[in-house]
């Protein structure tokens, strides 16, 4: 992730105070829920739901991921009990839009509630709103101040009514001007030694990104038919540039690198719920989205052009229905199945020095029928024991036109169990044994540029089973000082068709390139800590230290060496620390974010590169104006984070072939100042 999207992540103002007050205690009967009302929240004062989200103790927010499909494709927040039903408008930018104002209260749901679908998860959030007639809008203006010397504008106007009889609308529009550089994309030096340790290049590297992006949501809820019928929509676009110069201090040579990017993105769903009975309700879902791409890599160095370029449609269409059945309170039972049907046409091209360069996978059409059958069942035994169990079957059917001949069929049956037990009000232990697997990466299947590789192309590689999980989980969960809480998770994967790299054997035997594939089995141990500490019996009062890191040990047969290694792209440890104290005496709240550095390997077949990233520093105040207009001035980056890449080249296949030359590229990023104007209107 990008400090851009770092900075987003973290820059939003808060909000106007009302009384503070602790949450009130859960009934015993219902000790797996636990409900924050606006008074627990009130002294950080916050502007948006997602403000509320992040300060809950003992949940750590999970924006969900991008895979296909809407089965657990979601984050670990729901609103009024459903996922959002959304994926190219973020979980993260949806909570954002509900203003702290209309939220009667935020739920932290361990081991399962009733009418809540927790699809698979142990702990999630639900935010309930309030339903309340009138209109809510804000208009944020707001401007970066680049350490380069840019400027960078925007502006993004938001509102919500809500009307008589149950219905309700939301809108959004975002135009923004500047993409910051990346940890792939920076100012710094680059130096190559050869295998002896003499150094064969010593150059300054000026790299730059700008682009443009326009983004307009929309969402209406209206009673229908005895139920209620919710649509959304979202359209974006996006338009990115990169430029590289690689300069030479011994030659005097220049590389030089440019990119485009060019991006659209359209979805549209419409979710229908409705209550057949006291105990039986259905939910019905239809989704749909496209995304459009077109993108070029023009790379330049002496004796050598290389030119590629990438256009690809993708289609993705999808279908839900499920019953909820709740025979007695203790008792509930979810049946359902979702189809799908996604598609994939890519076309790309690659040439060096005028001459058209075969690629694997580089022309292809590829398209996937799915189909999954959904049965779970939580039982709440007692006040303190919830156990859940449950299955799907997945079957799906893939095929490839073009450069790459295939049909395959896949079959899958993932169980699940797990385990709530609360010992007493203060203490949780959750265990979990589930079979997952994972979704297959369109992005796997064709070949795309690495511009900031200095040239790199990644092959495709349709011909894909997805990675499937034993998993074996437990959680320890403690709370304290009213408002605390410590959460200790230990977590072992059991790994088979494992995604990495494999190599691309010609018609001769010889190995022509690498590209995604299974790599057979393979093991993951995580163990994860987090923490929420309020800071009031230390005597700062409305602060609060929130953390969580995570130890991830992988192992897999790497299939040159026939040697043990770690899985590509998992990082070793992953953690984040936040500090936050509100002064209402002052109408502010001030903290600071940091996001911890990272370490990431990728084993290619004549080379293995290697990113480091330094922690990333974010210094934040917001303050109070007026009732109606609060400002924020937050500093990004003001450790003057740094990363590195380093590629470790080889003559040819890396299991026999001796080391070549190692790359050691530095990208820097001096940070940038934001300031933003929240103007409210209405109630």
């Amino acid at each position: 992730m990008g400090p851009w999207l770092l900075m987003a992540a973290a820059a939003q103002p808060q909000a106007e105070a009302v009384v503070a007050a602790a949450p009130a205690p859960p009934p015993p009967a219902e000790r797996g829920l636990i409900a924050y009302p606006p008074s627990f929240f009130a002294e950080i004062r916050p502007v948006s739901a997602y403000d509320m989200v992040v300060r809950l103790p003992g949940f750590t927010f999970d924006k969900g991921s991008t895979i296909r499909g809407l089965e657990g494709s979601g984050g670990n927040v729901l609103i009024d009990g459903h996922p959002p039903l959304a994926k190219n408008d973020s979980l993260e930018d949806i909570l954002r839009r509900i203003p702290a104002t209309s939220v009667e209260r935020v739920e932290v749901i361990r081991g399962g509630a009733p009418g809540i679908d927790m699809e698979g998860r142990t702990v999630v959030a639900n935010v309930v709103r309030r339903r309340q007639a009138g209109f809510r809008g804000a208009i944020q203006p707001y401007v970066d101040f680049v350490y380069d010397e840019r400027i960078l504008p925007g502006i993004r106007f938001e509102g919500q009514w809500t009307f008589s009889g149950g219905r309700s609308a939301e809108f959004s529009q975002q135009i923004s001007t500047g993409h910051f550089p990346n940890d792939e994309i920076g100012d710094g030096g680059r130096i190559r030694y050869s295998a002896g340790g003499a150094r064969l290049i010593d150059s300054r590297i000026n790299a730059d990104s700008h682009g443009h992006r326009f983004q307009s949501t929309g969402a209406f809820t209206t009673p229908l038919a005895g139920g209620q019928l919710s649509l959304t929509g979202a359209i974006q676009f996006n338009y990115g540039a990169t430029e590289i110069y690689d300069h030479d201090r011994f030659t005097r040579a220049v590389e030089y690198e440019k990119g485009t990017n060019d991006r659209g993105q359209h979805e549209a769903g419409i979710r229908f719920t409705r209550r057949l009975s006291e105990r039986v309700g259905l939910e019905a879902l239809l989704f749909q989205q496209f995304f459009l791409q077109e993108q070029t890599s023009h790379f330049e160095a002496p004796g050598l052009l290389r030119d590629f370029a990438l256009d690809r449609d993708t289609a993705e269409t999808v279908g839900r229905i499920q019953f909820n059945v709740t025979p007695s309170a203790a008792l509930k039972v979810e049946v359902g199945a979702e189809g799908a049907y996604n598609y994939l046409n890519s076309e790309t091209s690659l040439s060096q020095n005028g001459r058209p360069v075969p690629l694997p996978a580089g022309d292809v059409v590829v398209e996937e029928l799915r189909g999954e059958a959904i049965l779970r069942a939580s039982w709440r035994i007692n006040p303190r024991l919830i156990v859940e169990a449950g299955a799907r079957h997945e079957v799906s059917r893939v095929t490839s036109e073009g450069d790459v001949q295939l049909e395959k069929s896949l079959s899958f049956l993932k169980p699940r169990a797990a385990v709530t037990w609360n010992p007493d009000a203060l203490t949780q232990v959750r265990l979990r044994v589930e079979r997952e697997v994972g979704q297959l990466n369109f992005d796997d299947f064709v070949a795309s540029p690495q511009v900031a590789s200095t040239g790199v192309v990644v092959a495709g590689n349709p011909d894909l089973t997805p990675q499937q999980a034993w998993v074996y989980e437990a959680a320890l969960e403690r709370r304290f000082w009213k408002d605390g809480a410590v959460v200790l998770t230990a977590r072992r994967y059991d790994l088979t068709d494992v995604v990495d790299r494999i190599p691309i054997v010609g018609p001769t035997g010889a190995i022509l390139a690498d590209a995604p594939g299974n790599i057979g089995s393979g093991r993951k141990n995580e163990v994860a800590l987090g923490l929420t500490m309020p800071l009031d019996r230390l005597g700062l009062r409305a602060a609060q230290i929130k953390g969580q890191v995570t130890w991830r040990d992988t192992r897999v047969l790497d299939p040159l060496t026939v040697s043990n290694r770690e899985i590509s792209t998992l990082h070793p440890v992953d953690w984040e620390a936040h500090f936050s104290h509100a002064v209402p005496a002052w109408r502010m709240t001030w903290g600071l974010d940091l996001l911890g550095g990272i370490r990431e390997r990728v084993f290619r077949l004549t080379e293995i590169e290697t990113k480091k990233i330094s922690p990333y520093l974010i210094l934040y105040t917001d303050i109070r104006l007026r009732p109606d207009l609060s400002l924020r001035i937050e500093a990004n980056g003001i450790n003057m984070r740094a990363a590195k890449r380093i590629r470790e080249v080889y003559t040819g296949p890396r299991s026999v072939a001796p080391l070549r030359f190692t790359d050691v590229r530095d990208l820097e990023w001096g940070g940038n100042l934001l300031i933003r104007l929240r103007k409210t209107i209405g109630g």
